[in-house]
């Protein structure tokens, strides 16, 4: 079984979108939906009360951040893996959860997959290793992210019984070190011949961008030494320029 774990807060413009690509789906005895509100204010309590998908567990109530409440849902998953799928994003298309499936029969500890990036109307911009200097790596490890987030964490599907939880040290950049974490402890692999995810891009990563990259250094600077992680950059900041010149665009 897959656990799809959603967090929320504020998302009344966003959570409808989610849930009913999970609804269209299918394969409802397949998968264990988990929703984590933050004590949302808005609408967002009503319209996961009206569900068009059977919520299987619900909880609204005050966190301490986004990981925080990704941790509460790790701790209620039961199934085999586990898939984070945020408010505002959905399923690649209607019959991804279909191919995911099929791809988890090889039992992988990892499957990891490419993301649509949409806009804040649902709109599709491109694939994520189409419009961004992130290409996604055919036979992915943890020193891929050397070069930073080469994964949307809605397009990695994890193990459940190899998942850690998230470290509460970052507030902006946590998945980036659970999926090198969870890479280093996988031995099977696989990446998805088909895309996983739209990906709802303006979080907050992108809202506190220079917070993110501090932490994000931080992040590599663990995993992969100091010195090396300020080289890493300086390859970041330099692909970033080089891809924004060839785009003839700012760089995401």
């Amino acid at each position: 079984m897959l656990s799809i774990i959603t967090i929320t807060y504020q998302a009344e413009a966003y959570i409808e979108r989610t849930l009913q690509s999970l609804a269209a789906q299918g394969h409802r005895d397949a998968i264990e939906y988990i929703v984590i509100d933050g004590a949302s204010k808005d609408g967002t309590w009503e319209l996961l009360e009206k569900s068009p998908i059977k919520i299987d567990q619900l909880i609204s109530e005050k966190d301490h951040g986004i990981y925080d409440a990704m941790n509460k849902g790790l701790r209620l998953a039961t199934g085999d893996y586990v898939l984070f799928m945020n408010a505002g994003d959905s399923f690649f298309s209607n019959d991804s959860l279909g191919h995911l499936l099929k791809a988890l029969e090889n039992q992988p500890d990892v499957l990891y997959g490419d993301a649509q990036f949409v806009n804040l109307a649902g709109e599709p911009i491109g694939l994520r290793s189409e419009v961004t200097p992130h290409r996604l790596p055919e036979h992915a490890n943890w020193k891929d992210f050397k070069f930073g987030m080469v994964i949307c964490h809605q397009a990695f599907v994890v193990r459940r019984s190899i998942a850690p939880l998230f470290s509460l040290d970052y507030s902006l950049s946590s998945d980036i070190d659970w999926e090198i974490k969870c890479l280093k402890l996988s031995q099977k692999i696989i990446k998805s011949d088909y895309p996983i995810c739209n990906y709802l891009m303006g979080g907050a990563s992108v809202q506190q961008l220079k917070k993110s990259w501090i932490e994000r250094f931080q992040v590599l600077s663990k995993h992969f030494g100091i010195l090396p992680s300020i080289f890493f950059h300086i390859g970041i900041i330099g692909r970033g320029i080089q891809f924004a010149i060839k785009k003839g665009d700012k760089y995401w």
